[in-house]
């Protein structure tokens, strides 16, 4: 395999690696936020769940991502090294300054930069790329949807049982609702890098005349994710888990379930969705319960402005950075 492939292969590892690293903070923060577990232990356990999910969900995701938004015949080695670069530049840029930003939009809007400025806008394909600029609004809307009714229903069937009593029961069930959620994170997020990993290799004919994706593909993003997660972005952990709204793990059960019953559906519909989006859509939700006013608004903005600003970020960096490639390597 030539050395600028098994480079760019190596950064779309680094770029899954941060993806975990920021996201960190999406498997755990309902779990840190309300005392169950202290946050070292919360990353090993999302850790261990973000690798289970290579045994519960196939590809369609990583299909999306590399045959869906950009045409398949217009890409070509430089045009993903550019998109990975100005991904794994926005991403540990956010995860530094603490921004829970969606990584899954990075890679999209990156390697739409890179796919304009070699082909024009016509190689974009539109219905992929509606369908993901819609699941930016949907998907925390539905986790808002969710996470609310969830939380009310939980608050009408133990109406009748102890404070005491339902923070004990659900600070166990908490485990499990995290964990599920780890497993939908790991499904959806560490099958983007799958799908940029195989286009690479599928345009530059290592794959042969099918689009598919290779098992050590699949197993080496779980991995570098997994990894990721298990170094933690703390900062993001800190905005995410302690800053939006007090949580006790009853909340903190229904935001991490009704987070998981958006992310896996999604994954299995083959949309790749921001597990930022959810988790933060969920864990508003099940605030709203307690009142508007327990919601810190002025985080939610600044939250959803870097939401806002990632896909014509990372698209105006990587178009940048394919522009100097191709300068100086095509």
């Amino acid at each position: 395999m030539p050395s600028l492939i098994v480079i760019i292969i190596i950064i779309a590892l680094l770029f899954n690696f941060l993806n975990g690293m920021n996201d960190a903070a999406n498997s755990i923060a309902t779990i840190v936020a309300t005392k169950v577990l202290s946050p070292l232990f919360a990353v090993f356990w999302a850790a261990i769940f973000n690798f289970a999910a290579v045994f519960f969900f196939g590809v369609h995701v990583a299909t999306t991502i590399g045959k869906g938004i950009v045409d398949p015949s217009i890409i070509n080695e430089y045009i993903i090294l550019g998109a990975l670069i100005g991904s794994v530049v926005w991403v540990y840029t956010c995860t530094y300054f603490g921004m829970p930003i969606s990584a899954s939009h990075a890679l999209i809007g990156g390697l739409m930069g890179p796919a304009i400025i070699a082909g024009g806008t016509g190689v974009l394909i539109k219905s992929g790329i509606i369908k993901v600029l819609a699941f930016i609004v949907l998907s925390p809307i539905i986790g808002i949807i969710l996470g609310f009714l969830i939380m009310i229903m939980t608050m009408v069937i133990f109406k009748k049982t102890t404070p005491r009593r339902v923070d004990s029961l659900f600070r166990a069930l908490q485990l499990i609702s995290s964990a599920i959620f780890s497993i939908g994170h790991g499904s959806n997020d560490a099958q983007k890098t799958m799908g940029i990993i195989a286009i690479l290799l599928f345009s530059t004919g290592k794959l042969g005349a099918e689009f598919y994706v290779p098992t050590w593909v699949i197993f080496s993003c779980y991995i570098t994710i997994t990894l990721g997660t298990l170094t933690g972005g703390w900062r993001v952990i800190k905005t995410l888990g302690l800053g939006l709204t007090h949580l006790k793990p009853v909340q903190g059960f229904c935001a991490e379930l009704a987070g998981a019953f958006t992310i896996i559906g999604s994954t299995l519909g083959g949309i790749p969705v921001s597990t930022t989006h959810t988790i933060t859509g969920s864990i508003m939700g099940v605030g709203m319960t307690k009142g508007f006013s327990s919601i810190r608004w002025n985080l939610a903005t600044n939250i959803i402005l870097a939401w806002i600003l990632t896909i014509p970020g990372t698209m105006v960096l990587s178009g940048g950075f394919y522009w100097l490639i191709s300068l100086f390597l095509k």
